[in-house]
Order: structure tokens, then C-alpha cells, then sequence
């Protein structure tokens, strides 16, 4: 099968280091089980990294990112998926170390590709994507450890980003009472109109204490900051309380004491979305397309093109990204 096609491809040499979209054909792509005719992909904080000189993350360049894509099947070595299947493919090594979503065609294995679930586009699987995907992941974490809206109100850090505005909405949807952080007074609106039943500044919740614990006021957290935010969740999480820790945009770095975990008996999840099990990503994906839809789908997700990636991911690095920026390749649903 002979075929051109248009993707970003980053490269990187000894004296320059450029991000372009280029024309490859079905040769250039690595070997996969599964090749797939792309619709969407999305931009994430990963992407991000991949497309900076700094980013470290990519291992051997050239190279196309984009750790996440959906699209249809257009041949297949392995029997579960047949030509003209919608699929979805997130995380594992895609835009890492194998060829990612940011093309018009990928060949990834077929251990990384999950049909296409019932109630979901293949557009909407990519406003939610690895963000989505993560949000539902921590939520689903809280819940086995016994959280429900009767506990109490749950906080979501970095708000207005990718993996905060689907958590936010999420959980509204499920019915919980939810307190978002943002550091852009100008989003309260949006976040409000996510289903935020209160808003606070990223001072707030991120203000360095000496104190060990702090008042008990968050039955729950889904931290995508890290970094001091994640300290004071800790602190301030109620008895019996857990805190989901999905990110790291601010610092990697965690100062704490032992007292919240031994006197309020506070539980620290590690979501962990690239390297979650096949049948817990299934079911994840499974809720996705039902109980944990997100209802504000189309006011967090917007579309670009291969072209505007660059743009897009400085401004993801730099914290000013609102929402999901979903990438237009073929554009089926």
C-alpha cells in the first residue's frame, strides 16, 4: 500500500531543532499490528514536551508526537480489530518513544488500541483523551476508596487545564459538590459554568505552611499541580480523605510530614495513565461514554489543525491552556 500523508515531525541535531509538518509515507511509520487512518488527536503537557527543545522526553528523533489518537482501522494483523473498526489509542509509548497521533495515519500494537466506546465520538474520545482518561482514572481511584457526594466536597487543582476542567465536570455531573483552583481570575465564569460550586485563587491553595495539618476541608482532591498545592491538599483533606496526584506542572517536589496519613488516616493515589492495566483502561473508558460523560464536552474542547500545534503547546508549557485542544486530522466522527 502506497500512500503520502501529512504530519509534525520534530527533529533535533547537534545545532538546531525544528517542529514542522511534513509529508512521510507508510514506510517512515514503525512497525504496529494495527494501522489506523487518524480522525483527532489532542494536545496534552506530554506533547508539550515533545515539542520543546528542553522537553526530554522524545528518544530518538526524527520524531511525530501526539500520545493520543483515535481514528478507523484501516488494516489489521491482529484478529480483535478489522478494517473499518473505530478505535481509540492513548498512552503506553505512543508519542513518546513510538510514533504518535499528530499524523494522518499511525501503526501502533494492538495492546494499545481499545474499540471505540458506545456513546462516544470519535472527536469527543479526543477532548477527553489521556486528560480525560486521567480524571476518570483518579475519580474511580477516590471511589474505591470510599468516596461518594455524601462525603463532601471534593477540590480540583489547575482547574482550567485539561485534566481540571473534565474533572470538574465530571464530577458535577456525578453529583458531587466541587471546589475548583485556577490561577486566572478571568476563568471563575467558565469554571462556574462547569459546574464549580466555588472557585478559588491558586494562592489558596498553595500558600507554603509550617504547619503539619491544616482545617479538615476537602473530603477528596484531584491534584494536577504537585509541587506546594499537593503539600496543602494533604494537609487539608478530611479523615478518611484521599488526594489523587495526576501532575506535576507545579514542581515535582513534595514537602510533607507523616501526621495526615497516621492522625486523619489521609490515603495519597498515584494515578498512573500510561501504564494502567488493560482491563481497569477499559472500564475507565467505559464509564467515560455513560456515568462519568462529561456534559460540557463541546465548551471544553476546541478544534486546530497539525499547523497550530506549536502554538498550542508553548502555550500549554507557559500554564495559560483553557480546555482541550483537539486536533483535526481526517475529521470522521
Amino acid at each position: 500500500m502506497s500512500l503520502e500523508f501529512r504530519a509534525l515531525v520534530v527533529d533535533k541535531t547537534a545545532d538546531r531543532f525544528s517542529v514542522e509538518v511534513k509529508r512521510l509515507g507508510l514506510d517512515d511509520l514503525p512497525a504496529g499490528g494495527v494501522l489506523i487512518q487518524v480522525a483527532y488527536s489532542s494536545v496534552n503537557f506530554k506533547d508539550g514536551l515533545a515539542c520543546s527543545p528542553t522537553g526530554n522526553i522524545v528518544r530518538k528523533y526524527p520524531f511525530v508526537p501526539g500520545i493520543d489518537l483515535s481514528g478507523i482501522v484501516v488494516e489489521s494483523s491482529d484478529p480483535r480489530f478489522k478494517p473499518g473498526d473505530h478505535v481509540i489509542a492513548t498512552s503506553y509509548d505512543i508519542g513518546v518513544s513510538h510514533f504518535g497521533g499528530f499524523s494522518e495515519y499511525a501503526r501502533v500494537k494492538a495492546d494499545w488500541v481499545l474499540p471505540l466506546p458506545e456513546g462516544l465520538t470519535l472527536r469527543e474520545s479526543m477532548i477527553l483523551g489521556t486528560a480525560g482518561f486521567t480524571a476518570g482514572l483518579a475519580l474511580q481511584l477516590l471511589e474505591r476508596n470510599g468516596l461518594d457526594p455524601s462525603r463532601g466536597r471534593v477540590l480540583v487543582t489547575g482547574a482550567t487545564g485539561g485534566v481540571g476542567s473534565l474533572a470538574v465536570n465530571m464530577l458535577a455531573g456525578a453529583g458531587y459538590e466541587v471546589t475548583a483552583s485556577t490561577g486566572k481570575a478571568s476563568e471563575h465564569a467558565f469554571l462556574r459554568d462547569l459546574g464549580a460550586a466555588e472557585v478559588l485563587s491558586r494562592e489558596d491553595v498553595s500558600a507554603e505552611s509550617s504547619r503539619p495539618l491544616e482545617k479538615e476541608r476537602w473530603a477528596a482532591v484531584i491534584d494536577s499541580v504537585g509541587g506546594a498545592t499537593l503539600s496543602y491538599a494533604i494537609r487539608a483533606t478530611r479523615s478518611g480523605g484521599a488526594v489523587a496526584a495526576c501532575g506535576l506542572t507545579g514542581g515535582t517536589a513534595l514537602s510533607t510530614t507523616v501526621f495526615p496519613f497516621i492522625l486523619r488516616g489521609v490515603s495519597l493515589l498515584g494515578v498512573d495513565s500510561e501504564k494502567c492495566p488493560m482491563p481497569l483502561r477499559a472500564d475507565t473508558w467505559g464509564r467515560l461514554s455513560t456515568d462519568l460523560k462529561p456534559k460540557a464536552l463541546d465548551r471544553i474542547g476546541f478544534e486546530i489543525e497539525l499547523e497550530d500545534i506549536p502554538r498550542i503547546t508553548s502555550t500549554i508549557l507557559n500554564g495559560g491552556i483553557r480546555g482541550r485542544a483537539v486536533v483535526r486530522l481526517s475529521g470522521q466522527n
